[in-house]
């Protein structure tokens, strides 16, 4: 019985030793290295912060191999790591911190600066110092005996509607639930060669690292630059042998909106898989037209639910203006559409909220009960025992063929460049401003773009923009501002959104 993602490592480590299983802009490292290095921060972590079990430790991230060698240490000294990316605001790691209490913060270098901007007076490690620990093999089993699946693996910080980031809590069992789905339904073995794009500390590069780690293949960190020369991405796609890609539905519009392939073909591809938002035909289509041999599989599901719990492999031809089927539940995962008291399921054919329960649900928000509450809630459906499902909040229905098509968000809360954002937070930031009087927030879904509408004295674009850089990250910032001298109320003597989205 797997207990643990640690098992993924071991055995391929076991089997290809001298592999390259992760590599980056400036380095590459094998599986018997990773391991090593893994189990050495293990070991530093214990002797130096002596944490517990089953506690939170933050990794500030950056886009290179030695965060992931941080994970995996967090995972063998029996806690669960978060990854933080340290270029956002001080502001908002400081709520991370806050909500979580850690155990210790690691740092590189580079991530340290951050620490002297944020209040905090726990324990602060360099990742260096403790990749430079001797290994510990007898403590590292007496940790690994005592290791349960559903014991927590990481927590993941989204968009929160209070204005305060809610970090998602996912187990062992769920993430093996997920790699173990991949590899039966995809095909993966150890020749794959992942091209990762996304950030680690959003859940699409879940898919990439495990899904690695799982089949011994191997992952290839791709330098974010690339997606502003795309043209040289290309070229490192096939310089790599890259033949697999698991990228934010935006990463694959660049490439349709510059018509790079009339250029350069990437030559090793076969599946290309896509999530975060709604992918647009009219670009899943330009890469059919120039890659029809590769699989192309539309990826769907919530963090709270461990990256997916629908799959929809692309096998027939969509006209630009058709909506593409988030497709079926992947085994094990069992999903349905409740109604609007969520009290009973709607009629086959009929609009309803996407539900799902099974080994693939979070364990919850960390140390917020209330919201855990309100998203993760006992079946209505199964009145005889307890059975935890989670809510999606999405609205999908039935096609006629039986795949799942996504209708739209019950709430404010939308998918944009690949992240899932509260709008509600976006707009307690900006009302929060002393020289903005009201404002809200909609999602221009056709243009899709974050348009605020805002009120006051005088129009303060820039000085509004070069605010929020205090306490939101840079993807929550709203695409476009329109200055109101009063903004339009309803008969509620609410702002009328109503008559703002017409406005768009």
């Amino acid at each position: 019985m797997q207990r643990s993602v640690l098992d993924y490592l071991e055995q391929s480590a076991d089997r290809f030793a001298d592999k390259t299983v992760f590599a980056d802009n400036e380095n590459s490292i094998t599986y018997r290295e990773f391991r090593k290095q893994a189990k050495a921060v293990a070991c530093g972590l214990i002797t130096h912060a002596g944490i517990g079990r089953n506690r939170p430790v933050i990794v500030l991230i950056e886009r290179k191999i030695e965060s992931l060698a941080a994970f995996f240490g967090v995972v063998y000294s029996g806690n669960f790591y978060v990854p933080v990316d340290f270029s956002m605001p001080a502001k908002r790691i400081e709520l991370m911190i806050e909500t979580l209490q850690p155990e210790a913060v690691i740092v590189t270098e580079k991530t340290k600066r951050i620490m002297g901007q944020i209040s905090y007076d726990g324990c602060v490690v360099d990742l260096q110092e403790l990749a430079g620990t001797a290994v510990d093999e007898g403590k590292l089993d007496e940790i690994a005996n005592q290791r349960i699946d559903t014991d927590p693996l990481y927590a993941i910080f989204t968009s929160g509607s209070t204005g305060v980031p809610k970090g998602v809590l996912v187990s062992h069992r769920s993430v093996i639930d997920l790699i173990d789905n991949f590899k039966e339904e995809f095909g993966f073995d150890e020749t794959i060669v992942l091209g990762n794009q996304a950030p680690f500390d959003f859940d699409v590069s879940v898919k990439d690292i495990y899904s690695t780690l799982k089949n011994g293949g191997t992952m290839y960190v791709i330098p974010k630059m690339m997606f502003s020369m795309v043209a040289r991405l290309i070229d490192y796609l096939n310089e790599n042998q890259i033949n697999t890609v698991i990228w934010a539905t935006s990463a694959l519009r660049i490439v349709e909106n510059l018509n790079v392939f009339s250029q350069k073909m990437p030559k090793y591809l076969r599946t290309v898989m896509f999530s975060g938002e709604v992918m647009p035909n009219k670009v899943l289509n330009y890469w059919r037209k120039h890659l029809p041999d590769v699989m192309y599989v539309n990826l769907y599901g919530p963090t709270e639910i461990t990256c997916n719990c629908t799959f929809y492999k692309v096998d027939r031809p969509y006209a630009d203006e058709e909506a593409l089927p988030i497709g079926v539940a992947f085994r094990n995962t069992d999903v349905f559409l409740l109604d609007d008291a969520r009290k009973s399921e709607v009629p086959r054919g009929e609009k309803g909220e996407l539900c799902v329960r099974g080994s693939s649900l979070a364990l919850g928000y960390y140390n917020n009960e209330e919201k855990t509450k309100e998203a993760f809630i006992q079946n209505p459906l199964n009145t005889t025992y307890p059975e935890t499902i989670y809510c999606t909040g999405d609205l999908v229905r039935y096609a006629e063929d039986g795949n799942l098509m996504f209708i739209s968000r019950k709430d404010y809360q939308i998918k944009h460049m690949g992240h899932r954002i509260e709008l509600s937070e976006i707009e307690i930031a900006i009302n929060a401003l002393p020289f903005v009087e009201a404002a809200c927030c909609i999602y221009d879904e056709k243009e899709e773009k974050i348009v605020c509408f805002y009120q006051a004295a005088q129009k303060c674009d820039r000085e509004l923009l070069k605010s929020l850089g205090k306490t939101l990250p840079k993807y929550m910032f709203p695409n476009r501002l329109e200055h109101f001298e009063k903004l339009p109320l309803n008969k509620n003597a609410k702002i009328d959104r109503t008559w703002l989205k017409e406005r768009l």
